[in-house]
C-alpha cells in the first residue's frame, strides 16, 4: 500500500481532499480518477478497494471527497450534480499538472453516471468505467422520495442517506433534470465497461441494461452477481477492481514492463524505500520483503523463507525422484521447514551469550504405504538432496560492483 494525500482546489476555490494510491517501486503507467458515490466519502469501504486493486497493477489513483463531504471544503447542501461533474474536472487538471492527465475514469453509483458526463471534456481519457451506475441521474431522489415534496415546498429538506442525515436544496433536484446520461454515453469517446449487480437493489440492473444499449463500441458489461450495491464483501471491490484493470489494459497506452535483465540466474531489484524487492529467476518473476514488524510491507516471502522453500522443495523432488525410480509406492510428500536461530552449544566463544547458529527444522510427511525400512531410505536420501548439502558444505560469496 502506497499513498499520498493531496489538496486541490475547484472552480469555486473550495480546497477537495483526496488519496493519491501508486504502485509499489515504480513509476505509474497511467492514472484514474474515481467518483464516489452519492454522500459518499474517498475512504469509503470500496472506493478504496478498487482504488488498491488498481494500484497493484501499475495505475495511480486520485480518489478524492466530492464539495462538502469527507474533508472537502464546501457545503454539501449547495453541491449539485453538475457540481461533481466540476470536481471531477478540477481533479484531472490537478493529476495533469502534477503528474498526467487521466486516461481512465471510474465512478460507483451516481459517480458514474458523474464520469461519463465529465469524460466527454477530458481528451485524455480513453476508457471509462462504471459500478452500480443508475442511466439516469434522477434515479438517486428516489432515495429522499418521502422529503422531495418538502424540498420543493420549503426549497429544502433534511434526508438521511445511510444513516447520516444530510440537507438537500431544490436546486440539486433541478439540476439533475434534463441530464441525459444515455445521450452522452452514446457519444461517448472512449471505451465503456459497465459493471453491475443482478442483485442491486438500490440501482436495478435495468439501468445497466440501458446504458448498454445505449453505448457504441467498444463496450463491455461484467456482472457482479451477489454483490450488493456498495460492494461490502471485500472480494466484490477487489474483484470489480482487478476486472477494471485487466480491460482496461486493452484501451490505454500501457508501455511493457522493463525486463530485469541479467547475465546471472537470479536478479534482485530494490528502490529507495521500503524492502519490497522485485525478483526474477531465469524467466520467473515474484517478490520479496519483509514483515511490518521491522519496517517491510509484506507483499511477499522474506529472503529466508525462500531459503527455507528451496530445502524444502529441493528435498520434495530428490525424494519423489528416488521413490519413482524404486517405483515405491509414495503418493505424495509434504516438506515442512521452519527457520531459525538458535545459540551455539559448542563453540569457540562460548563466553560470549550472543554466538548463534542457523537451525532449520524439517518435518516430512509421506503419504502412501512404505514400509518401515523404505521410510528409512527416504530420511537418508532428503539429506542428500543439492540444497541440503549446499547448506552444509563450506561456500564461497564473491561480490563486485557492476555497471547498468
Amino acid at each position: 500500500m502506497n499513498y499520498k494525500k493531496v489538496f486541490f482546489r475547484n472552480k469555486k476555490g473550495n480546497e477537495l481532499s483526496g488519496y493519491l494510491e501508486l504502485p509499489l517501486n515504480k513509476e505509474p503507467h497511467s492514472f484514474v480518477l474515481f467518483a464516489h458515490c452519492f454522500t459518499c466519502n474517498k475512504n469509503f469501504f470500496a472506493v478504496k478497494n478498487v482504488a488498491r486493486a488498481l494500484s497493484a497493477k501499475g495505475y495511480g489513483v486520485l480518489r478524492f471527497d466530492f464539495t462538502g463531504l469527507g474533508e472537502s471544503e464546501g457545503d454539501f447542501s449547495d453541491t449539485t450534480f453538475s457540481g461533481n461533474v466540476e470536481d471531477l474536472l478540477s481533479a484531472a487538471d490537478f493529476l495533469e499538472k502534477e503528474h498526467a492527465a487521466p486516461s481512465l475514469l471510474v465512478g460507483h453509483s451516481l459517480g458514474g453516471a458523474a464520469v461519463i458526463l465529465a469524460a466527454k471534456q477530458l481528451p485524455s481519457v480513453k476508457a471509462v468505467a462504471t459500478i452500480g451506475a443508475p442511466s439516469t441521474p434522477q434515479h438517486v431522489t428516489h432515495i429522499m422520495r418521502s422529503e422531495i415534496e418538502e424540498i420543493k415546498e420549503k426549497g429544502i429538506a433534511e434526508v438521511n442517506v445511510g444513516g447520516r442525515n444530510f440537507k438537500i436544496k431544490e436546486e440539486f433536484l433541478n439540476d439533475l433534470n434534463g441530464r441525459e446520461v444515455q445521450k452522452m454515453v452514446a457519444e461517448l469517446d472512449a471505451a465503456l465497461l459497465i459493471l453491475h449487480s443482478p442483485q442491486d437493489p438500490v440501482v436495478e440492473i435495468k439501468n445497466a441494461e440501458e446504458l448498454y444499449v445505449a453505448a457504441r463500441h467498444p463496450k463491455s458489461f461484467v456482472t457482479l452477481n451477489g454483490a450488493d450495491h456498495l460492494l461490502t464483501n471485500t472480494k466484490d471491490s477487489t474483484y470489480a477492481g482487478e476486472v477494471i484493470a485487466a480491460w482496461a489494459s486493452r484501451y490505454l497506452s500501457i508501455p511493457e514492463q522493463k525486463i530485469l535483465s541479467t547475465d546471472h540466474q537470479v536478479v534482485a531489484n530494490l528502490g529507495e524505500e521500503g524492502f519490497t524487492t522485485q525478483l526474477r529467476a531465469g524467466k520467473h518473476y515474484f517478490t520479496s520483503d519483509e514483515p511490518k514488524s521491522v519496517g517491510g510491507s509484506d507483499f511477499g516471502p522474506t529472503p529466508y523463507d525462500f531459503l527455507s522453500a528451496a530445502l524444502a522443495a529441493c528435498t520434495s523432488m530428490t525424494v519423489q525422484m528416488y521413490v519413482r525410480r524404486k517405483k515405491w509406492p509414495l503418493v505424495n510428500i509434504e516438506t515442512h521447514v521452519n527457520h531459525n536461530k538458535t545459540h551455539v552449544d559448542d563453540c569457540n566463544n562460548c563466553e560470549r551469550n550472543t554466538s548463534k547458529i542457523d537451525v532449520f527444522e524439517r518435518e516430512i510427511i509421506l503419504e502412501g504405504n512404505l514400509d518401515e525400512e523404505q521410510q528409512q531410505k527416504v530420511l537418508e536420501i532428503a539429506n542428500k538432496c543439492p540444497v541440503h548439502r549446499t547448506l552444509h558444505n563450506k561456500i564461497e560469496i564473491n561480490t563486485r560492483l557492476g555497471k547498468k
